[in-house]
């Protein structure tokens, strides 16, 4: 292999990295399906005329024929799923747009089939026409445009609906850590939305709620059973990151690690709490 074609991989790495994880919903996988489009490119590559429409191509199909062998897996997964958390740290700029790769976005990606979440991306997302992603899924462009039609009904919703201000959402995630530090439980409840909701995804690895916990009383009550059991000792320290776009934290608990995210309402409360415990999903986080 040339330069040439190392260099065409290398500008495009970046690109198609994020597109594998919005596609998969976690970064290990991500880097996976990079590598092994990677290995394809460097058995095609000399004979290929458009390097950046041939790596998109290979890149899809290879994250839909994971989606598709993990379909079980999924199905079979012990209590509820989120994504593999993408971290940055809160002193950089934001390298992803935030609506972009936000939990809630993840999630309703989640209820499309692997050709609709393919199609969504690419277009409404990665900009690619109609024309090209009827290629590279080797379906019509009529067929295309309905799939996309399709996904957009199912994630309308999912996108923020209002700018989120970065320091007051932080202010916001620290409160309730403090909160919680300190077993208040009236500064706790007061800090979440009536609706609030609460994420625990622990894959049946580690101690989680097994459903989605709605409303602030039930969170709280929560909070209330993890501070009896451990007689407030369970966070040993916790550092500030950028979660999916969102104020979090890298929680090091007497059980390992954990990396929770705060959605923050329109109301200046606390929207949803998203907590990933399961340590198959923390690897990458140091």
């Amino acid at each position: 292999m040339d330069a040439g074609q190392i260099d065409a991989f290398e500008a495009n790495r970046s690109r198609l990295k994020r597109l594998a994880y919005r596609m998969l919903g976690s970064v290990s996988e991500a880097e996976d399906a990079v590598q092994d489009a990677w290995i394809r490119w460097q058995r095609a590559g000399e004979g290929v005329t458009d390097p950046a429409a041939w790596l998109v191509r290979t890149t899809t199909r290879l994250c839909i024929d994971r989606l598709r062998a993990a379909k079980v897996e999924r199905a079979a997964y012990r209590g509820p799923w989120l994504p593999e958390p993408l971290i940055e740290p809160m002193t950089d700029d934001p390298v992803e747009r935030a609506e972009e790769v936000s939990i809630a976005f993840l999630l309703a990606l989640e209820r499309l089939s692997p050709l609709e979440r393919a199609v969504f991306l690419l277009h409404d997302v990665f900009d690619e026409d109609y024309a090209e992603i009827a290629a590279t899924l080797d379906r019509s462009e009529a067929a295309v445009r309905q799939l996309a039609s399709r996904a957009r009904e199912h994630i309308q919703d999912a996108k923020p609906r209002f700018a989120v201000d970065q320091d007051k959402a932080m202010k916001l995630a620290q409160a309730f850590m403090a909160a919680s530090a300190s077993a208040d439980f009236k500064a706790l409840s007061s800090l979440l939305a009536e609706d609030a909701i609460m994420v625990t995804d622990g894959g049946g690895k580690r101690k989680a709620a097994l459903r989605v916990l709605v409303g602030r009383e039930d969170i709280v009550g929560l909070m209330r059973a993890l501070s009896w059991r451990t007689g407030g000792g369970y966070v040993a320290n916790f550092s500030p990151a950028r979660v999916n776009g969102l104020p979090g934290f890298i929680l090091h608990l007497s059980d390992g690690l954990a990396v929770m995210a705060f959605e923050p309402g329109d109301d200046g409360q606390i929207a949803a709490i998203y907590n990933v415990r399961n340590p198959d999903k923390l690897g990458h986080v140091g």
